[in-house]
């Protein structure tokens, strides 16, 4: 009897620990959702940073070949001028721009490699977050459903009652409903005759005439208009 019952025990902590386990799920995801958008801002905000000093690199460059130019010309200007000396310290000058030039162009190859890197990795990363959020909000939404489906906890026998109070509500409302109309049908057929049936006898010539006639009418106006003319001739 007692391995039985620290069976019954174990087992019931065990089904405590898997409900307490699915119940967390969505909280442990939403929370891993959020580090993983962190991250993923971080990561982008890096990229940024990548790209407008690898923007300011390529300024630089520009500046260093047109500066390396502009000096070649004033050297050979020198030399055709006779100043050897100035047309020496030009070409010094241009060889250590010209170091220059080539280290920055040589860093900024690796350097867009990098960025085309980083460029696909966020990418990637941003889809595979959007999905994960469309992921949570259904499993969400599911979730909702089965606790209510289910009953499990508060909120769904809340829920389930709520659902059941409501249903027999409306059930009440509706037969209420027929029965006042089923009664109205009922008054008005002993109110009045059904429709039709005296309009039609009174078209036949039973029962004396409930609204005035053409014919009537226009009797009468040839009565009036009769009066008058013996009344001229006279």
């Amino acid at each position: 009897m007692l391995k039985t019952l620290l069976t019954v025990m174990r087992g019931a902590a065990s089904a405590a620990e898997q409900e307490f386990s699915d119940r967390a799920a969505l909280l442990i995801l939403d929370q891993q959702l959020r580090d993983a958008a962190a991250a993923l801002e971080r990561a982008q905000q890096a990229l940024a940073v990548a790209i407008a000093q690898d923007k300011a690199e390529g300024k630089r460059l520009d500046a260093t070949i047109a500066r390396i130019i502009d000096l070649e010309e004033r050297a050979v200007a020198a030399l055709t001028g006779g100043r050897d000396d100035l047309a020496e310290e030009a070409a010094e000058a241009i060889a250590v721009m010209e170091a220059d030039r080539d280290a920055i162009q040589t860093a900024r190859k690796a350097f867009a490699d990098e960025i085309a890197h980083l460029r696909a990795t966020t990418a990637h990363a941003g889809s595979r977050l959007a999905e994960l959020e469309r992921g949570r909000r259904i499993a969400q939404a599911a979730e909702a459903v089965r606790r209510l489906k289910s009953g499990v906890g508060g909120a769904g026998v809340a829920g389930s009652a709520a659902l059941a109070q409501a249903e027999a509500t409306l059930k009440r409302l509706r037969e209420r409903q027929a029965q006042d109309a089923t009664a109205e049908e009922a008054l008005a057929s002993l109110v009045s005759p059904p429709s039709g049936i005296a309009d039609r006898l009174e078209g036949a010539g039973f029962g004396p005439r409930r609204h005035p006639a053409a014919s009537d009418v226009l009797a009468r106006l040839r009565g009036r208009a009769s009066a008058a003319a013996s009344f001229v001739a006279s």
